[in-house]
C-alpha cells in the first residue's frame, strides 16, 4: 500500500509519525468540544429540509476558523472548501437530517424535540466531519495541505433524496472522490467495515392503484372482485419476480400499506399498495421495474381490474469503487490500526451516497461505535446511542481518508 502514503510524498508533506503526534495534541484539546457539539445535536434533532439550527451550528463552527461555508439554497446543508493550493479536490461528506422517531434513551442529551431524533447517527458523523475541517484547516494554514479537500454537510438523507440538491448546486464540481463514513452500531468502537461493490440496495418507492365498479359482497361474479384481485397482486408480483431474478442476486419487494373498502358487505371501487422494491444489482434493478409494470398488466387484466403503477425515491445502490476502498483501508490502518479493519456485509437498506459515486469514484465505510459490553441496538431504534470516543477516532479516520485521497490522486495526475 505504499504508493497511497509514504513519508515525504503525501498530501500533507508530513511523515506519519510527526502527523500522529499533531493529532493527539489536537485531540487532547479539541475532544471534549467536539463531544458537547454531539450531544447539542442529539439534543436538537431536525429532520429533512428543516436543518436549519443544525446549519447554523456547522457554519458558525467553519467561519469561526477562518473557512468561508456556503449554504445550499434550500436554506439547509452546508458546502465548503479546504484549499491547500494546487492539487486534486477530494471531498467529505456528512449527512446532517434526523428521523421522525422518538428517542427513547434516558441520558441528560437526549432529544428536546418531539417526534425527532437522531437514530441514526447523523449527529455524529457531522462532528466528526467538523473536527476533521478543523485539524485540515491548520494543516492549511500551515502549508502542509496540497490540494482540496471539500467538506459536504448534506440535508436530508432520510427522506431521502438530499444528496440531489448538492449535486445540483455544484456540489461534486471538481471532485475527483468523495468518502463518507457510517455509524454502524453492530461494530465495536474503532472498527471499519470496508466492501468492494454494492454495499447498500437501490430503493424504489412502488405505487399501485386499483380501480374496478364495485358491487355488493353476495354478486362477485357480476363485477370486478377489487379485493381477491388485489390479494394477488400483492402476493402475485414479489412471487414471480422472485422467479424472473437469478436466486443467487439479492432482492426485495415487499408491501408496507394495503388499502382498501370501508364495509363488509361491499366490494370497493378503489384499493391502494404502497410498498418498496430493494436490489443490490443495477441490471436487476431496471429489470425489476420493467417486469413488475408487465406483470401487473397481467394480473389485473386476469381479475377484470384497472391498476397503475407509479414509482418514486429512485435511488441507486450504492458501489463502492475498488481503489477508492483501498484508499478508506490504507487510512484506516494508520488511524485505527490494521487490526481494526473487517470485511462487511450487504445491507439491502438504502443510501443516497449512492447518487454521488453514479458520477464519481468513492467509497463509504461502516464506522463502529457500539460500547464494548452494551447490547446491540439497530440503527433507527430509539435506544441508539453511541461510544462517544468514536468522535476522536473518526476525526483521524476521515483527515488520514482525505490526504490518502489526494496522494493517490497526485500520483494518478
Amino acid at each position: 500500500m505504499s504508493e497511497f502514503w509514504t513519508p515525504g510524498a503525501n498530501a500533507s508533506g508530513i511523515d506519519p509519525g510527526s502527523l500522529r503526534l499533531r493529532f493527539d495534541e489536537y485531540l487532547s484539546r479539541c475532544e471534549r468540544e467536539l463531544i458537547g457539539i454531539r450531544r447539542d445535536l442529539h439534543a436538537h434533532p431536525e429532520v429533512a429540509f428543516e436543518e436549519y439550527r443544525t446549519t447554523g451550528t456547522i457554519v458558525a463552527f467553519l467561519t469561526a476558523i477562518g473557512l468561508r461555508p456556503r449554504v445550499l439554497p434550500s436554506g439547509t446543508g452546508v458546502i465548503c472548501d479546504i484549499r491547500g493550493g494546487d492539487g486534486p479536490m477530494v471531498a467529505l461528506r456528512a449527512d446532517i437530517d434526523a428521523l421522525s422517531q422518538h428517542d427513547t434513551k434516558d441520558v441528560f442529551y437526549r432529544s428536546t424535540v418531539e417526534g425527532a431524533a437522531h437514530n441514526c447517527g447523523h449527529d455524529v458523523h457531522t462532528t466528526m466531519l467538523l473536527g476533521a475541517a478543523r485539524f485540515l484547516a491548520m494543516l492549511a494554514e500551515a502549508g502542509l495541505l496540497h490540494g482540496t479537500v471539500r467538506l459536504i454537510f448534506q440535508p436530508a438523507e432520510e427522506l431521502p433524496g438530499g444528496a440531489r440538491n448538492v449535486i445540483a448546486d455544484g456540489g461534486l464540481d471538481g471532485v475527483e472522490r468523495i468518502f463518507a463514513l457510517h455509524c454502524d452500531p453492530a461494530q465495536e468502537v474503532g472498527f471499519l467495515g470496508l466492501r468492494t461493490g454494492a454495499i447498500t440496495a437501490s430503493y424504489d418507492k412502488i405505487r399501485v392503484e386499483v380501480t374496478g365498479p364495485g358491487g355488493h359482497t353476495a354478486r362477485p361474479h357480476l363485477t370486478a372482485d377489487l379485493i381477491t384481485a388485489m390479494g394477488a397482486i400483492q402476493t402475485g408480483l414479489p412471487a414471480v419476480l422472485s422467479r424472473g431474478i437469478d436466486s443467487r442476486s439479492a432482492h426485495v419487494l415487499a408491501w408496507g400499506r394495503v388499502e382498501a373498502g370501508s364495509a363488509a358487505n361491499a366490494i370497493p371501487t378503489e384499493g391502494l399498495l404502497e410498498g418498496t422494491l430493494r436490489c443490490l444489482d443495477p441490471q436487476d434493478r431496471r429489470f425489476a421495474l420493467a417486469e413488475l409494470r408487465r406483470l401487473l398488466g397481467h394480473l389485473a387484466g386476469l381479475y377484470k381490474v384497472e391498476a397503475e403503477m407509479t414509482t418514486s425515491i429512485d435511488l441507486p445502490p450504492t458501489i463502492n469503487e475498488a481503489t477508492s476502498v483501498e484508499i478508506l483501508r490504507y487510512a484506516g490502518g494508520l488511524a485505527l490500526g490494521e487490526d481494526k479493519l473487517n470485511p462487511t456485509g450487504q445491507s439491502i437498506g438504502g443510501e443516497d451516497f449512492s447518487l454521488y459515486l453514479e458520477l464519481v469514484k468513492g467509497a463509504l465505510g461502516r464506522f463502529g461505535v457500539r460500547k464494548p459490553g452494551t447490547p446491540k441496538y439497530d440503527l433507527h431504534q430509539g435506544g441508539f446511542d453511541v461510544d462517544e470516543s468514536c468522535i476522536a477516532l473518526g476525526v483521524r479516520l476521515l483527515v488520514h481518508t482525505a490526504l490518502t485521497a489526494l496522494a493517490r490522486s497526485r500520483s494518478e495526475a
